[in-house]
């Protein structure tokens, strides 16, 4: 069943809306990127404080790969918000983003192990693998540490992650690694079609 098939359990989508608004505001006036991921941290924690506004159809696992749905671009791609679904084992192979980037988690959890590009070129795991809990928030970007891995923490549950961009992520051309360092060329578009309508204001006539 399709993402257009699926969106029929009514949410509240306002906790989405208020965010959205608030970042742009705070895109709009941020001069630094450590001002955008510290102030962004905090809109991003506040978001997944709460689980009640994500649809279902954008929390839907895949049994064969991780799903990444677009939730919301801006209209000038200077962010983008998506919900990563990670069914049970699923993981991404090493990457970047070549932007900068918030992860939050709302549900289950998630194991990032991040990596460096060593002087002989190879890529090597930079400290221990992190657990990020529910309600816990990530930061990466290419000033502060921009590949890395990330799994499903839990082995036999689906976890939920809401991450914000500084582009549409979707579009942006970037590279998995091999052990050696070499990169594989990927843009990841979105496993959706549709986008949450939060715009919506009939139903509460």
């Amino acid at each position: 069943m399709s993402v257009a098939d699926t969106i029929e359990r009514a949410v509240d989508l306002a906790p989405l809306h208020a965010f959205v608004t608030d970042f742009g505001a705070l895109l709009d006036t941020a001069s630094h990127e450590h001002e955008i991921l510290a102030s962004g941290s905090a809109l991003l924690e506040r978001l997944i404080a709460r689980d009640d506004w994500l649809p279902d159809a954008f929390a839907e696992p895949d049994p064969a790969r991780y799903q990444q749905y677009l939730l919301h671009c801006d209209s000038r791609a200077r962010f983008s918000v998506v919900s990563f679904v990670w069914g049970p084992g699923q993981q991404t192979p090493v990457h970047d983003h070549r932007v900068w980037g918030l992860v939050g988690v709302l549900r289950g959890s998630e194991r990032v192990q991040r990596y460096a590009t060593a002087t002989d070129g190879t890529i090597e795991p930079v400290g221990a693998p992190a657990l990020l809990v529910q309600g816990s928030v990530d930061a990466v970007s290419p000033r502060i540490g921009d590949i890395h891995r990330v799994a499903n923490g839990q082995d036999d549950g689906v976890s939920v992650s809401i991450h914000v961009y500084g582009a549409n992520i979707g579009a942006v051309a970037r590279a998995t690694y091999g052990d050696d360092g070499t990169e594989k060329p990927f843009i990841s578009g979105y496993a959706n079609r549709v986008l949450p309508n939060f715009w919506e204001r009939s139903a509460a006539s």
